[in-house]
C-alpha cells in the first residue's frame, strides 16, 4: 500500500470533535447529551440572511470574482469603517471562512520550515493550518492563575529566531475568552515593529466584549499598515457557521496581492454564502446588543456555576463564548471520555473539549477543558449540576 505523508500522519485530531464517537454511543443508548465541546450557537441566524438566499433569482450559480461579489466587498469595507477600521475594498478578500483566511496568509508570509509565535492556548486548529503551510508553531504560554493574560513581551523575544515570520493572536481568545486590552496590543505592535514581523488578529469575536470591556483591532494600531493582518468572519457574528465566509483584511498591498494568487487558485468562495452575508450586514445593532446580554447571562450562569463546584478553578471570560476551567483530575480527556461512556445523571451527561489539545507545548493543560456556553441558560444549569455530580464520583477525582 502507498505511504500515507509525514505531513497527515501529523496533523492533529481535533481536541472539539474527537470524542464524538462517545456522544454517539451514548446517544444509541438514549441519553441526553449536553453539548459544550463547540462553539455552535444557538442563536437564530438573522432572518435577512436566509431570505436573501430564498429570493434569490439566479438562473446560473456561477463563480463569483475570485475576491469575492464585488457588492459584499464594499459592504464589508462600510461595515469596518462603521467599526472606526477604515479600510476599502480592495484591502480585503473574502474566503470560505476564516480557515481559509489563516491559510492564505500563512502561505502568503511564510516558507516552509519559518515560524510563528501564538500565545497558547490556542484554536485547536492553527495547529492544522501550521502543518498544512508547511510552518512551525511556537507557542508562548499563558496561564489560568492570570487570566490567560498577554504574556511577558520577553518570554516573546526569548523565542524570535531567524525563521520568525509573524506572532499571531486571538481576540477575543477561542479557547479562553481572554480580550487583550489596548495597551497589551500596543506592547505586540512595539515588538513587531522591532523586529519587523507581521501581526495577525484572529479578530471573529469582536462583536462579544462584555462588561463595557471594548475591543481593539489590530488594524487601529499605529504604524502597523504594512505590518497588520486581519482574520474575520461571519460565522459566530451572525449566527452562520454552516455558510463559510470569511475574509482575510490588510492595507499590504503586496500581501493581499500574493494571497489573491491563492484565492484565484480555488477560483471563488461560494456564491450563495455570500449573497446571505452580505444580507447579514443589514443586520442592525439591536441585533447584536440582545445577542450579548444573552451571552453574558450564559456565561455568568456556567462560570459562577463552576466556580461553585469544589476544585474546579474557571476565570470569567471578558469576550466570546468560551471559557477554559481546571478540574480536580490528572487527566481532563480521560474525565471527557467517562463522561460520555460510563456517567449519566437521570440519563443525562455533558460532552466537554479536553484542553491539552488546545495547547502546543507537551503536558499543558492536561487538567483542563474548554467549555462553550452556546446552550440556554436551563441546560448550562443543568450541565454544571451533572458535572458536579460526575466529579464527587469519579475514580481518579482528586478532591
Amino acid at each position: 500500500m502507498p505511504a500515507i505523508s509525514i505531513k497527515g500522519q501529523t496533523m492533529p485530531e481535533s481536541p472539539i470533535r474527537k470524542l464524538v464517537p462517545f456522544a454517539d454511543e451514548a446517544k444509541a443508548l438514549g441519553r441526553h447529551v449536553y453539548h459544550l465541546n463547540i462553539g455552535q450557537p444557538d442563536i437564530e441566524t438573522p432572518k435577512a440572511a436566509m431570505e436573501a438566499v430564498r429570493k434569490a433569482d439566479i438562473k446560473v450559480l456561477e463563480y463569483s470574482h475570485s475576491a469575492g461579489i464585488e457588492s459584499y466587498r464594499n459592504g464589508l469595507a462600510e461595515y469596518y469603517t462603521r467599526t472606526g477600521i477604515g479600510i476599502t475594498a480592495n484591502d480585503l478578500i473574502v474566503t470560505t471562512g476564516g480557515s481559509e483566511a489563516i491559510l492564505f496568509t500563512l502561505n502568503s508570509i511564510t516558507d516552509p520550515g519559518d515560524e510563528i509565535i501564538i500565545p497558547e492556548p490556542f484554536y485547536a486548529n492553527y495547529n492544522g493550518f501550521g502543518i498544512s503551510s508547511g510552518v512551525t508553531v511556537v507557542p508562548v504560554t499563558s496561564r489560568i492563575e492570570e487570566d490567560f493574560s498577554l504574556p511577558r513581551i520577553e518570554d516573546f523575544e526569548a523565542l524570535i529566531t531567524s525563521r520568525t515570520r509573524a506572532i499571531m493572536i486571538c481576540n477575543p481568545g477561542n479557547p479562553t475568552g481572554y480580550l487583550y486590552s489596548k495597551k497589551e496590543l500596543e506592547k505586540l505592535r512595539e515588538l513587531v515593529l522591532q523586529h519587523d514581523l507581521f501581526l495577525i488578529a484572529d479578530e471573529v469575536y469582536r462583536e462579544f466584549a462584555y462588561d463595557d470591556a471594548v475591543h481593539h483591532s489590530i488594524m487601529n494600531l499605529e504604524g502597523l499598515e504594512e505590518h497588520a493582518i486581519m482574520i474575520d468572519s461571519v460565522s459566530k457574528r451572525y449566527s452562520m457557521c454552516g455558510a463559510r465566509i470569511g475574509c482575510m483584511v490588510s492595507r499590504n498591498k503586496e500581501v493581499m496581492a500574493t494571497a489573491m494568487k491563492y484565492a484565484q487558485a480555488r477560483l471563488s468562495p461560494p456564491t450563495l454564502a455570500q449573497i446571505a452575508s452580505e444580507a447579514a450586514l443589514l443586520t442592525g445593532p439591536e441585533y447584536f446588543e440582545e445577542v450579548k446580554r444573552e451571552y453574558v447571562k450564559r456565561r455568568n450562569t456556567l462560570v459562577d456555576g463552576l466556580n461553585s463546584i469544589e476544585g474546579v478553578t474557571c476565570p470569567k471570560p471578558k469576550g466570546a463564548f468560551y471559557a477554559m476551567a481546571q478540574l480536580p483530575v490528572y487527566s481532563a480527556e480521560r474525565f471527557a471520555q467517562w463522561l460520555l461512556s460510563t456517567w449519566q445523571l437521570d440519563n443525562e451527561t455533558v460532552m466537554l473539549a479536553p484542553a491539552e489539545g488546545f495547547y502546543a507545548t507537551p503536558g499543558m493543560g492536561a487538567n483542563q477543558v474548554r467549555l462553550a456556553y452556546v446552550l440556554k441558560n436551563d441546560s448550562l444549569e443543568r450541565s454544571v449540576e451533572i458535572l458536579r455530580k460526575a466529579l464527587q464520583n469519579y475514580p481518579g477525582t482528586l478532591l
